[in-house]
């Protein structure tokens, strides 16, 4: 797989200049166009735009250095529709516009090619089982909410403490299958996976009952699912779990994500400091 993932970085390196299609990405790694883009932002720690983008302003920060193309042929050649489009970009990774730099030598940033190695540790298992699953849905209360990698997410906390308790109760008693009691669940995420990004969350529950008129639902087809169970430090540990099943599990195992929402079950302790965690994945077997 990491030898895979590693052909696809050559080949986003050799077309800098160019179209970079990630539906060619994903077939020279041998996956979906869906799990390339998830499985790259967990083992690269940023988005696959992000990256493309700071690539090409890196190769094109060498060329304003080198002085043989004018800005323009520069911001063209790196796939900007006009000078300014490019200037506003260039300096917002370099903190300087390129016409300076061409002045003066300024000192640039730089995104090193990424390629990607398998180290071995051994020192911890993880705990996973597959489902077959039927069709479900989540009912509950839905708000559209910003990605956020690192630490609590604001806007999810704030949207968990505007639910009244009695709404609460109501939407838990719909409760009647596994995953059990309630839950978060993640859909509808923009494909670029940026910070700050959009996405669906639903506070709720899965279940077969009938949505009373007031909640959101989210329908779910039958399908496969694998499920990791994990306890630590909250919300640290939840964000790691999620880490660590994209760059240990999938790439050690005949499985890749598919589309569909991300359903996790958290118990957190009376202190809020631990957590318990239960992560559904969707997802379907690999042929190779």
């Amino acid at each position: 797989m990491l030898e895979r993932l590693n052909r696809a970085m050559d080949h986003i390196d050799a077309h800098l200049d160019g179209r970079i299609d990630v539906a060619e990405l994903a077939r020279i790694a041998v996956t979906s166009e869906y799990h390339f883009r998830r499985l790259f932002s967990a083992l690269a720690g940023i988005p696959l735009s992000d990256y493309v983008r700071r690539r090409r302003l890196t190769v094109a920060g060498a060329e304003v250095l080198a002085g043989e193309r004018t800005l323009l042929e520069i911001a063209v050649r790196y796939g900007y529709t006009s000078g300014e489009a490019f200037a506003r970009a260039f300096r917002a990774m370099h903190g300087v516009g390129p016409g300076e730099v061409r002045r003066t030598g300024a000192a640039l940033q730089s995104q090193p090619r990424m390629s990607f190695r398998l180290i071995v540790e051994g020192s911890s298992s993880m705990k996973y089982r597959i489902v077959e699953k039927d069709e479900f849905r989540v009912v509950g209360r839905k708000a559209r909410v910003p990605l956020v990698y690192e630490g609590l997410n604001p806007a999810i906390a704030d949207f968990i403490r505007s639910i009244d308790p009695e709404t609460l109760e109501r939407i838990q008693n719909l409760s009647d299958q596994k995953p059990r009691g309630i839950i978060s669940a993640t859909d509808n995420l923009d494909p670029c996976r940026t910070e700050g990004s959009e996405l669906d969350y639903y506070h709720g529950v899965v279940t077969h009952a009938a949505a009373p008129e007031d909640m959101d639902v989210l329908d779910v087809p039958a399908g496969t699912w694998a499920v990791f169970e994990n306890s630590g430090p909250f919300p640290q540990t939840l964000q790691y779990l999620w880490r660590d099943v994209y760059t240990q599990w999938f790439p050690s195992n005949p499985y890749r994500s598919r589309p569909g929402p991300e359903i996790l079950r958290t118990q957190v302790s009376q202190d809020g400091a631990q957590a318990d965690a239960e992560l559904w994945i969707p997802v379907e077997r690999t042929t190779s």
